[in-house]
């Protein structure tokens, strides 16, 4: 797979699929906007190299394939002049939200070759919609020469860690609900980690649905929650142990009713554990990223993934569209 450092972009059109999906209040107005930061180094890094650039995303919209005001891009647009610094113009161009048209999801090479006329070089820095086999993730690089972005590059190698020799013991906390959608996370993880940590929600349906994993004994239960609203101090305490010994930590989802004050000690104590361990640490999940955002301790991990479904199905060893594109 080729990387952006491997490309001359000075004077070359440089189409860039970044993921500025980022979430919204009632006015339109965006209420968090670390996907955009996230794309900051790629496109500085394209404005210091002379080249022009043409900035592609998505918003999701109510209905794909139909043009909505207020899934527009402009606020987004706003939002990257005032991080850049700079304006948008005909050097940093910004195209409209790319679902506003149907062939994006279909997906269509018919809309694939539009995209791909306005560009001489096509970048991915959108590990997040990797997973998507949609036009401008899995066609366009069979179009343009292609390469991963900063982000994208940074995402691989984080996760890379994680499941590749990880610096041992490595400890991954898998917490949320929906054991369907977890269970293979947690039986592929389960190969590298010594000890894998998961929510009372997600103990009750292994044993509901009698979901067998491969290491058994790696898995480490609560020891009883608050009818799955908080993880009691009993089991604090013994996560706390595994978590301040470990030298790699993985964490995807939180463990409680994490949006009500009372309900976050679990979580809380969790995430101040793997502070203290100084272990690599990698978190994701859109969940996880706003509690840590809201107690103000993002900067505090190691890596801190864009991607929700993109990074389970990395890390369940599946092979994701966008990915498998690049080469």
């Amino acid at each position: 797979m080729k990387l952006l450092k491997d490309f001359n972009v000075q004077g070359k059109r440089v189409l860039v699929r970044c993921d500025f999906n980022v979430p919204l209040d009632d006015s339109g107005n965006i209420t968090d906007d670390f996907r955009i930061r996230q794309s900051l180094p790629t496109i500085n890094y394209l404005i210091k190299n002379k080249a022009k650039i043409i900035i592609i995303s998505h918003l999701d919209p109510e209905s794909t394939g139909v043009v909505d005001k207020k899934y527009g891009l402009k606020k987004v647009g706003e939002r990257l002049e005032k991080l850049l610094g700079v304006k948008l113009g005909e050097d940093i161009q910004f195209l409209e939200n790319l679902r506003f048209n149907k062939g994006e999801i279909e997906p269509s090479m018919e809309f694939a070759k539009e995209l791909a006329e306005k560009g001489d070089i096509f970048i991915n820095d959108a590990f997040s919609v990797c997973h998507r086999n949609h036009a401008s993730i899995a066609l366009l690089p069979k179009l343009l020469p292609s390469g991963a972005g900063l982000l994208l590059e940074k995402e691989i190698e984080s996760l890379n860690k994680v499941l590749q020799n990880p610096a041992k013991p490595m400890v991954a906390i898998i917490g949320g609900t929906k054991v369907e959608t977890k269970s293979k996370l947690i039986n592929n993880i389960s190969k590298p980690a010594d000890y894998v940590i998961i929510s009372g929600l997600i103990e009750k349906e292994v044993q509901e649905k009698n979901i067998k994993f491969d290491f058994p004994e790696k898995i480490v239960f609560p020891e009883g929650d608050l009818g799955a609203l908080d993880i009691n101090t009993e089991s604090i305490k013994l996560f706390e142990e595994k978590i301040l010994q470990a030298k790699t930590v993985l964490w995807n989802g939180p463990f409680g009713k994490f949006e009500e004050k009372e309900y976050t000690k679990g979580t809380l104590a969790i995430a101040r554990a793997i502070i203290k361990s100084k272990a690599f640490s990698v978190v994701g999940g859109g969940e996880t990223v706003e509690f840590i955002q809201k107690y103000g301790l993002i900067d505090e991990f190691s890596h801190v993934s864009t991607g929700g479904g993109a990074m389970m199905a990395y890390l369940s060893g599946e092979e994701l569209p966008g990915i498998k594109a690049l080469g």
